[in-house]
């Protein structure tokens, strides 16, 4: 029987797919983006394979929970096909939106932090789990703009989620630095905010810095080994936390899997620490 999710994982993507079935790589669990793996093709098969030897998560990007629209019903039965193939230790969805009045984006794009937000995204969250008959977890974001409206904290509003919902979160160590980078927010009034009986899962990644007139931003675009800036940041929530199961992930630029198994060790030694 296949073990539960714990300590390190990585991100798998299509690329690797065979070279785990082949090679059998000592990591403990993977992660795959939910919609890759709606359709019955060879890439289902292959992951079919891997998961009779290790834990699997689903990380979705498509269900747009902070949008004004109704939930995408065919999308919602797509994935619990894959749930039931799967049968994943854990799903997750992010914290954002992505379609309006039926038409989909193709980014994940920020909420407003209202109360009305706020009601609305945990309704969304709320009809997943009874669809699914399963507890999600949602992801923080990263960020770049800020709604005027806005009146909540974005670390108040994420945390306020579990308590009015029942999801679990997915902290996202890199989008916190990310987001406090680019707005001048302090981590540590994230981690002060975040119960750490809610964190499910964390995510490391790693971000690239882009010079504007108006001053240098950091772009969470997953291209590269996770910062010492982050690793230190990531340090500083386990201590708080605990040992969580931690997951690298890589999306473009995609190294080899030797890579992904390197910065997955040194995951595993700061949770050994």
């Amino acid at each position: 029987m296949v073990g539960k999710i714990n300590n390190y994982g990585i991100g798998l993507r299509h690329q690797h797919l065979q070279q785990v079935i082949d090679e059998k790589p000592n990591i403990n669990w993977f992660e795959v983006h939910s919609e890759n793996f709606f359709y019955d093709n060879l890439a289902s098969y292959q992951l079919e394979q891997i998961a009779q030897n290790y834990p699997i998560s689903l990380h979705g990007i498509g269900l747009s929970l902070g949008s004004g629209d109704v939930l995408d019903k065919n999308h919602l039965h797509k994935l619990k096909t894959a749930v039931d193939r799967f049968s994943p230790d854990l799903i997750s969805d992010h914290l954002s939106w992505s379609s309006i009045n039926g038409h989909y984006l193709n980014d994940l794009l920020p909420v407003p932090y209202t109360q009305e937000s706020l009601n609305n995204f945990v309704n969304k969250v709320k009809q997943v789990q009874d669809f699914l008959g399963r507890k999600i977890l949602i992801e923080n974001p990263s960020s770049y703009i800020c709604f005027k409206d806005s009146n909540i904290s974005e670390w108040d509003f994420f945390a306020a989620l579990p308590s009015l919902s029942g999801c679990g979160l997915l902290l996202d160590v890199n989008n916190v630095y990310v987001s406090c980078f680019n707005h001048g927010y302090k981590a540590q009034d994230y981690l002060n905010c975040i119960d750490a009986k809610d964190v499910k899962e964390i995510h490391l990644a790693g971000y690239t810095e882009k010079k504007l007139e108006q001053g240098t931003i950091l772009i969470d675009d997953h291209s590269k080994r996770v910062s010492d800036e982050v690793w230190d940041l990531y340090q500083k929530i386990i201590q708080k936390i605990g040992n969580t199961p931690t997951l690298i992930e890589w999306d473009t630029d995609i190294p080899d899997l030797s890579i992904l198994l390197d910065e997955a060790k040194k995951a595993q030694a700061v949770l050994d620490a």
